[in-house]
């Protein structure tokens, strides 16, 4: 079931990258500035250092140019082709205002996403690296950006304030805002037992589904928390999957499988799962589920803010519910909150017990099979096939 991809790094991987296509290749990137871009049979295609020898920390390639491969180290981006791996093709110093934590390209490859650990963000025009637009409101390093498909002017931005956010670009203050820690206290006030502790929700890893209206980000206290996106870019619903016994450190949905909700997660617990979320509450229309009514399932009205008062937050959902379905809440106590916190009824449909922390999960066609490409703290790449699902 598993395959191990070696001799492409002598350092602990951190990011892996897939080009689009059905002959694609592959990209990983580890300490100390090695890069190595691998064959979709897992030979190396090629290897190169880069100056400095600063952390690789995220690798992406172009959707529309298959000779551009974008790779993040220190404050710095660095524009590689992935065909020739000889030297740096053009630089962006600077890209930065402190060390970068991820990079994301929009569809049409002419936007580029620098999230730092100054808490902003940096959007880079394409090509030439001009920044057109830097996003101050996290209070924390910034760790994961993605954009929406279909909308190549839309951003998700998440970091260890324990915040998400999502952005539209003409504008340099986010659409709304999401506290996952504020959520996390709601919650604990359903759930809290004698003695439990809870990990901080901080916020490592961003994904979009294809669709474009359902986010996943992997957070500090095990959960991926789910959001979906309503009409005008609104926060509609969210809630929260319990994904991993330690902090999740990736969440990515997959694209190429039966439909657009698949989501693969890894865990510092050494896990790595693939879960169905088609028929999650905040995936699923309402009404199509009885599990809606949750604590931690939200039907969110009007703007998600993230200082709302939780007092207030409780007189909006009475308001926005039937006094017969609090009742029934309340009757349910914490025995149907515990129900909910399992999200998807039978858990995920796979589970592998990776055994070591996971650094990058990377969905990924090899050679015409659905797989999972797995980054841990070795210098090497671990593949799992995801075929008859």
């Amino acid at each position: 079931m598993a395959r191990q991809w070696c001799e492409g790094h002598s350092t602990s991987i951190l990011c892996v990258g897939a080009a689009g296509g059905p002959e694609g290749l592959l990209a990983s990137g580890s300490e100390g500035g090695e890069v190595t871009v691998w064959s979709q049979e897992g030979s190396v295609v090629g290897s190169l250092t880069l100056s400095g020898e600063e952390d690789n920390t995220s690798v992406v390639f172009s959707p529309t140019a298959p000779g551009w491969l974008y790779v993040s180290h220190g404050e710095t981006v660095s524009i590689l082709d992935p065909r020739s791996l000889k030297g740096v093709v053009e630089e962006f110093q600077g890209a930065g205002e402190e060390e970068i934590n991820a990079l994301a390209l929009n569809e049409t490859g002419s936007a580029l996403a620098v999230a730092d650990d100054s808490g902003a963000v940096r959007i880079l025009e394409l090509p030439g690296g001009k920044v057109c637009r830097t996003l101050r409101r996290h209070t924390n390093i910034c760790s994961s950006v993605a954009f929406r498909p279909h909308r190549p002017n839309n951003l998700v931005s998440a970091g260890l304030d324990m915040q998400v956010m999502l952005w539209g670009l003409q504008k340099t203050r986010p659409l709304w805002t999401l506290n996952l820690q504020e959520v996390a206290e709601e919650e604990e006030e359903h759930q809290q037992r004698a003695g439990q502790l809870f990990n901080p929700p901080l916020a490592h890893c961003v994904s979009v589904s294809s669709c474009g209206n359902v986010l996943a980000c992997a957070a500090e206290d095990g959960r991926v928390h789910l959001m979906r996106v309503g009409s005008g870019s609104k926060l509609e619903q969210q809630g929260a999957v319990k994904a991993h016994s330690q902090g999740a450190s990736q969440a990515h949905f997959v694209s190429f499988l039966s439909h657009p909700y698949w989501l693969a997660t890894g865990g510092n617990d050494g896990r790595v799962a693939l879960w169905d979320l088609s028929q999650d509450p905040v995936v699923t229309p309402e009404g199509t589920g009885k599990s809606q009514a949750a604590p931690h399932r939200r039907k969110l009205k009007g703007k998600a803010r993230a200082k709302q008062p939780s007092q207030d937050k409780a007189k909006n959902k009475s308001k926005a519910q039937p006094d017969k379905e609090e009742a029934e809440k309340e009757a349910g106590g914490c025995k149907e909150a515990e129900g909910a916190e399992e999200a998807v009824k039978s858990g995920p449909k796979l589970s592998i017990n990776h055994e070591h922390k996971v650094n990058w999960v990377c969905p990924a066609v090899l050679k015409g099979e659905p797989s999972l490409v797995v980054a841990d703290q070795s210098s090497s790449l671990t593949v799992y096939t995801l075929s008859g699902l």
